[in-house]
């Protein structure tokens, strides 16, 4: 990664001391931000689908479990549909990556997090759309009964039931670009569940082939995140890329040779952009273990929502 995408990411996550001038700098610009996602909040007036609408997001920029919460939350429903941006891809407008399960598209199309979602949940629909009110209205029409917003915390104009993710540290609670939070911190009250990593929910990581010297090789928000559940014995090499990004099969190539690699370390929202080149690959899997309490708060908004229609 860049040297300006590494310095910030450690003033997001871990600050130091010579970070915080760079912040303070920052300071008016994100106080404008702030401002106007604050009024373009209070100002909404959030539309009504006439169905579900479960959002899975948070305040902060980068990982902070959104899919593989998701992935947890949507396949305990049946008819679920999942919709998000759809970051990174390479396609723009509204796409159908998988229809109760069967999927449609490539990964070029869908992007990593779509077609990972897609993956994992065999028996939903999971649709890709910068227009996230058209993708709902599709997910109606294709006969979804709940729809997840993958990511939704921000999407104030849409009618919806907020589920917030929380890390178990903050260390900068500034707004962008001084800190991480896409908006005021305060805009928290306006979820409906907030669930911090660490009380609500935890990560589980196993370690799949990782009996061989490898290189890890991944593009995913702050990768330092990983560095708890490395096997750090195998690991004899790096390619850190910034979040979505593309990899090129000869870069990996040269790097595995340079290092003496005899397979790679990818996350699984890494795999499914470098499965067609073939690599032999050992992979990171990460599952969350939520609080049951959680699953049955869902299902009864679910369920009242579907009274109340």
């Amino acid at each position: 990664m860049s040297l300006f995408v590494t310095f910030f990411e450690n003033l997001y996550y871990r600050p130091k001391w010579y970070h915080w001038p760079v912040a303070l700098l920052l300071l008016p610009l994100s106080t404008v931000y702030a401002s106007v996602m604050w009024i373009r909040r209070v100002a909404a007036k959030p539309k009504n689908f006439g169905i579900p609408i479960i959002s899975v997001g948070n305040l902060l920029v980068g990982g902070s479990g959104k899919t593989p919460m998701t992935i947890e939350f949507a396949k305990r429903f049946e008819d679920a549909a999942v919709v998000l941006r759809g970051y990174g891809r390479r396609s723009e407008g509204l796409f159908v990556v998988s229809e109760h399960g069967k999927i449609l598209v490539d990964v070029n199309i869908s992007g990593d997090e779509a077609m990972l979602l897609a993956k994992s949940l065999p028996k939903a629909t999971v649709i890709v759309a910068e227009d996230r009110l058209k993708a709902i209205e599709r997910a109606k029409k294709m006969g979804a009964k709940v729809v997840f917003l993958d990511d939704g915390f921000t999407k104030v104009g849409i009618e919806k039931f907020d589920i917030l993710l929380y890390p178990p540290k903050t260390p900068n609670m500034l707004p962008l670009p001084s800190g991480p939070f896409r908006e005021f911190p305060f805009a928290k009250r306006y979820a409906d569940l907030i669930l911090r990593e660490g009380e609500d929910f935890w990560r589980e990581v196993s370690c799949e082939g990782c009996d061989a010297p490898m290189l890890l090789v991944t593009a995913i928000a702050n990768p330092k995140r990983l560095e708890p559940y490395l096997p750090k014995e195998s690991v004899v090499g790096r390619m850190l890329l910034p979040d979505h990004s593309w990899f090129d099969k000869e870069s990996i190539e040269k790097e595995m040779k340079k290092v003496g690699a005899k397979r790679l370390l990818v996350t699984q929202k890494d795999a499914v952009k470098l499965e067609p080149y073939g690599f032999d690959m050992a992979l990171l899997k990460l599952r969350l273990r939520v609080d049951p309490k959680i699953f049955e708060t869902l299902e009864r908004w679910v369920e009242k929502s579907d009274t109340g229609k």
